[in-house]
């Protein structure tokens, strides 16, 4: 089942929050150790605190994450960046989307994506277009967006601040 989302349920923030950490560490895990460090470094307590109170700013009016339960408990999730915040990339931001190694090549990847894509779909945007960030070294998650219809379209940059 796919659902929104509960900012109050205590149960919801902290499946949610296992989820992201686990989403996060994978990031990390391309090879560069720098970057796996980087990424190890910033999931402290403090970290997710702040990351749950943005979830439920950005929840607050919407309902832009959603969930996937299977088997009683919380197997993945899709967030969206809420319509407010549509003017960033002129376009609605798929944010993250991931799916418990366990559930992967089960359907529920899509079941999220779709909904995900239902609600881009319903925000008033600039443009009429999803956009998401890929990390270059992730084919698995580059095949999945392929398949789902994405294209390049510019690429992301960064430097330290």
């Amino acid at each position: 089942m796919i659902r929104p989302y509960d900012a109050e349920d205590t149960d919801d923030a902290e499946a949610v929050w296992r989820l992201k950490r686990a989403f996060e560490t994978v990031m990390g895990d391309t090879g560069d150790e720098r970057k796996a460090a980087s990424y190890d470094a910033k999931l402290t307590e403090e970290y997710r605190e702040r990351w749950l109170a943005w979830v439920r700013r950005c929840t607050d009016g919407e309902d832009c994450l959603y969930v996937a339960e299977r088997d009683d408990a919380l197997v993945g999730y899709v967030f969206l960046l809420p319509e407010r915040l549509a003017f960033v990339w002129d376009a609605a931001v798929l944010n993250e989307l991931y799916v418990a190694p366990d559930y992967r090549g089960t359907g529920v990847a899509d079941d999220l994506f779709e909904r995900g894509l239902a609600h881009a779909r319903s925000q008033d945007l600039p443009l009429d277009r999803l956009v998401l960030d890929v990390d270059g070294q992730n084919e698995r998650a580059k095949a999945f967006y392929e398949r789902h219809g994405f294209t390049r379209w510019g690429e992301m940059v960064a430097r330290e601040l």
